[in-house]
């Protein structure tokens, strides 16, 4: 009888184990935004603060909350985001800190997997807009143009599309503002690579001199 026990718990552990379900795989940037949750939970957020949130332009601008101090400021960029992972952690980056203004960059990253399309990353950031509106309908939200990165000169073309859509999209809407920093970042048409790390992608000081001062007269003190 005990063998027949054992074996039977045997079976009932292989069969557990083969047709088990495999855990859900965690959406992208899952660890990123537990990690800030945490951090949240150790050092306390500044309250309704001007929030910067985006891809990596905003979580490499190591500087902006010193920079923009007397206003408050708070970076969540997430490196690496694309406008539907904004989407999807808007609950946890932006309104869990109640903002009293948004900056935003994001898109740029959209375009690089070589099926988005300047009218792909305008629906995009309507859709954000809009889900960010549903929530939170009169905070200013400040939206930074995608940038000339030397490294992705491929995409350039479908950048000033896209950022013109959204500037005329945006132009329609109260309490936004539509920063063109593609201009302010190009020198005879061109791009200026002083401005980049090696990467030329991810800028250095200077390139964050240029959109501090593109943006600060924007910003809306506390």
């Amino acid at each position: 009888m005990k063998k027949y026990f054992i074996a039977l718990v045997s079976i009932c552990l292989f069969i557990s184990t083969t047709f088990a379900q495999p855990s859900k795989p965690k959406p992208p940037f899952w660890d990123d935004v537990q990690t800030i949750k945490k951090y949240d939970k150790m050092f306390a957020p500044p309250a309704h603060p001007v929030l910067f949130v985006g891809s990596s332009s905003i979580r490499k601008w190591d500087d902006a909350q010193w920079v923009f101090a007397k206003y408050n400021a708070l970076n969540r960029g997430i490196g690496g985001a694309v406008t539907n992972d904004i989407i999807y952690y808007l609950n946890d980056i932006v309104f869990a800190y109640q903002p009293r203004q948004i900056v935003l960059y994001v898109g740029e990253n959209d375009l690089m997997d070589n099926v988005s399309t300047a009218d792909s990353v305008f629906n995009r950031t309507v859709k954000l807009y809009r889900a960010i509106r549903a929530q939170m309908p009169e905070v200013p939200i400040l939206y930074i143009g995608m940038k000339p990165s030397p490294s992705r000169e491929k995409i350039r073309d479908a950048e000033i599309d896209a950022n013109l859509k959204i500037k005329s999209f945006l132009a329609s809407e109260k309490n936004t503002v539509f920063v063109d920093i593609m201009p302010l970042m190009l020198k005879d048409g061109k791009t200026q690579p002083q401005l980049y790390l090696g990467d030329m992608l991810h800028m250095k000081k200077e390139g964050y001199t240029i959109w501090e001062k593109a943006i600060k007269k924007y910003l809306i003190k506390s």
